[in-house]
C-alpha cells in the first residue's frame, strides 16, 4: 500500500512573530484546500519566550526583563505554559480533524501525532516514553503540584520524557476542521535564563520552584553527556526527527515550501496579530 505524501518545510530561523505567523497560516491554508498536511521544522531569531494562549503576560512574564535581555517575546495560538525558545529544534504540524485514523479526541491525536517523536529520539539513540497520565501510576509519578509558569515543569498526557524528566513540549489546536500541533525539542537548556523572565511572589519561593524543575527537565545535551556523548547538533536532531515522524505517522515526507497565498497570509497576520501587544498582552 502505498503512504500518503505530505509536505516538508525546514524553515530555518525566524522571528518570533513570522513563525506563529506561518504555523497559522498553514493551518488556514489546509482547511481552504490550498495546501496538503505538512512538518515543519524551524528555529527563532532573537531566542524567544513564547507563552500559552490562556497565559496573563503581566501576572506570570517579566515583561522588562524581557526586553532588558533582547529575548523575543510572542503568544503562541495554543495552550500550555511558557518556552524559551533558543539551543531547541521547533516543529510544528498541520492535518485534517478528518485524516484517516485520526482519533477525534485531542489527548488521543496527541499520542498518534507524537509518535513520531519516539522514534526521532530512538534513531539519537535515546529512550524515550510518553506519558499516560490515564493510569494510576503515571498520575501520581508527574502529579502537577503548584508549579512555575514554565512549560517543562511538567509533562501532560502524551509528552515524552526521558529517565523521568521531560525533554519536549508541546501543544495543540483546532480550528477551522483542522490540528495544529507545534512543540519544542530541546537541545540544550538554560534554566536561569528562562526563570530570570518569570515572575515569583519572593525570591524563596523562586530558588525553589527553579530546583524543582531542574528535577523535572532535561534536554537532549543533559542526557547526551550524562551517557559521555557529544551534544546533537541541530542538524542532526533535523534528520532524526524527519526519519522518525515520517515512520512514526507513516507517512513519506516531500520538501517543498510554503504557497505564495501562505507566504502573504502569513505576512499579514504577524502584523495584525502576533507582532502586536494587543494579542500578546491582551490577557
Amino acid at each position: 500500500m502505498q503512504k500518503p505524501v505530505w509536505r516538508f518545510i525546514r524553515s530555518g530561523r525566524g522571528t518570533p512573530d513570522g513563525n506563529m505567523a506561518i504555523d497559522e497560516a498553514m493551518l488556514i491554508a489546509l482547511s481552504e484546500g490550498k495546501a496538503p498536511p505538512t512538518v515543519r521544522f524551524y528555529g527563532w531569531n532573537p531566542p524567544t519566550l513564547s507563552i500559552g494562549y490562556f497565559q496573563r503576560a503581566e501576572d506570570e512574564i517579566d515583561l522588562d526583563e524581557v526586553r532588558r535581555r533582547g529575548t523575543g517575546f510572542v503568544r503562541r495560538p495554543t495552550g500550555g505554559r511558557a518556552v524559551l525558545h533558543d539551543q531547541e529544534l521547533t516543529y510544528s504540524m498541520v492535518v485534517p480533524e478528518d485524516y484517516p485514523d485520526m482519533p477525534r479526541t485531542v489527548n488521543e491525536a496527541y499520542r498518534v501525532l507524537s509518535e513520531g517523536l519516539v522514534h526521532g529520539f530512538r534513531n539519537l539513540g535515546l529512550r524515550a516514553q510518553m506519558v499516560n497520565l490515564g493510569t494510576e501510576e503515571e498520575k501520581a509519578k508527574y502529579a502537577s503540584t503548584a508549579g512555575s509558569a514554565a512549560c517543562f515543569d511538567s509533562p501532560s498526557w502524551y509528552e515524552l520524557v526521558v529517565e523521568g524528566r521531560k525533554i519536549t513540549g508541546s501543544a495543540q489546536t483546532r480550528s477551522r476542521g483542522v490540528i495544529l500541533q507545534h512543540g519544542s525539542i530541546l537541545l540544550e537548556m538554560d534554566v536561569e535564563e528562562l526563570f530570570s523572565m518569570l515572575k515569583f511572589s519572593n525570591e524563596r519561593v523562586k530558588e525553589r520552584l527553579k530546583a524543582s524543575f531542574r528535577t523535572k527537565a532535561v534536554s537532549i545535551g543533559d542526557i547526551c553527556r550524562s551517557m559521555g556523548r557529544a551534544p546533537v547538533t541541530y542538524e542532526e536532531a533535523e534528520t532524526a526527527f524527519r526519519a522518525g515522524i515520517a515512520e512514526g505517522l507513516g507517512i513519506v515526507l516531500e520538501d517543498g515550501e510554503l504557497t505564495p497565498y501562505e507566504r502573504e497570509l502569513a505576512a499579514q497576520l504577524s502584523k495584525e496579530k502576533y507582532a502586536n501587544d494587543e494579542w500578546n498582552l491582551r490577557r
